[in-house]
């Protein structure tokens, strides 16, 4: 019996040993999950000011393809007006303002002295894009007082377009103008008529 007193004694400082043993390793794995858990907070910091700076800079590039598309349409927009009998002389950029604690912008209008085409351009057109733009202008000569006695025109302008959102504008009797590399062209159908607001 002695002797089984003995070993149970020895197994149970074995066991003692072996339970301090497995403490120090989960405190050891502990401490490694706080350490980890710290490095994945630190790199989701990371992450989370790369996508900033990725926002930032998708944004400014976005606006300076914005002010490209814009110039590239106001460059041949004269002409292209002129040749489907909207005589214009002239266009400005831009056009921001406020009425009524409304917002509004315009890209490009071209004038004449009793006509403008204002003119929305878009990178990728969508059909929303056109209902949008369809609301706008029918709120122009509110918004731009100095227009009111005009004969006030639409059009949409863009380097691509999906869902036959062109069809749709046209349709809806706005000017289609596409940018194509180095210009833009119309692309309204030959009899096409577009409405007066």
């Amino acid at each position: 019996m002695e002797v089984e007193i003995k070993e149970i004694k020895q197994l149970l400082k074995e066991l003692v040993i072996s339970q301090k043993d497995t403490q120090l390793r989960f405190k050891e794995t502990d401490a490694r999950f706080q350490e980890t858990d710290a490095k994945f907070k630190e790199t989701d910091a990371k992450f989370k000011e790369t996508d900033k700076r990725i926002k930032a800079a998708f944004d400014l590039f976005e606006g300076q393809w914005g002010k490209l598309m814009e110039s590239l349409v106001e460059g041949d927009l004269i002409s292209l007006l002129n040749e489907r009998g909207v005589i214009v002389h002239d266009t400005s950029m831009r056009r921001k303002g406020q009425h009524n604690g409304q917002n509004f912008e315009f890209d490009i209008i071209a004038h004449n002295g009793r006509e403008i085409v204002i003119v929305e351009v878009k990178t990728t057109l969508k059909t929303a894009d056109v209902k949008t733009f369809t609301e706008k202008l029918k709120k122009a000569k509110v918004w731009m007082e100095e227009y009111k006695d005009y004969n006030i025109y639409g059009a949409v302008a863009f380097l691509r377009a999906e869902g036959g959102s062109e069809l749709f504008a046209e349709n809806e009797k706005l000017f289609v103008i596409r940018a194509t590399g180095n210009s833009a062209s119309l692309i309204n159908k030959p009899e096409f008529v577009p409405k007066k607001l």
